[in-house]
């Protein structure tokens, strides 16, 4: 009885978990981009960010502008993502089962869930631009 029930759903619930798979996937394709992107753009403003330091800056400062920069990257394309889903929610609305394909809360969630991946994927260039040594960063 069970298998009768479950056979008209089964292609789905078999879409759905290849949604959640590929939007797994692509949350943790955007994490690596947008740190291997923040990490590339710290060792190349190496002399900038050694002489920031020589001049004073402290390590909060440069953590702050790396943040930032890394943050506002991540801004311009969750509005543009955002903007694109609002587009296309006709193509997954028949996968949702009591929810609006517009549902306010789960872009909220979606918001968050990307704004926390992006902080944690920028805090570890932002670190390492922290811990320049002015000195060696100007000499090389």
């Amino acid at each position: 009885m069970r298998q009768q029930i479950d056979r008209p759903t089964y292609t789905q619930r078999l879409a759905v978990a290849l949604v959640g798979v590929f939007g797994g996937m692509a949350l943790i394709l955007s994490a690596i981009g947008l740190y291997g992107v923040m990490s590339y753009s710290v060792s190349q403003s190496k002399r900038e960010l050694g002489l920031r330091m020589a001049l004073g800056a402290g390590a909060s400062d440069l953590l702050r502008l790396v943040m930032s920069q890394g943050l506002a990257l991540t801004s311009t394309g969750i509005v543009l993502g955002a903007i694109a889903s609002l587009g296309l929610t006709s193509l997954i609305g028949n996968l949702l089962f009591n929810v609006s394909p517009r549902d306010p809360v789960a872009y909220a969630a979606a918001f968050a869930v990307m704004t926390i991946v992006s902080f944690a994927a920028c805090f570890l260039p932002a670190w390492r631009a922290s811990r320049t040594d002015p000195v060696r960063a100007l000499r090389e």
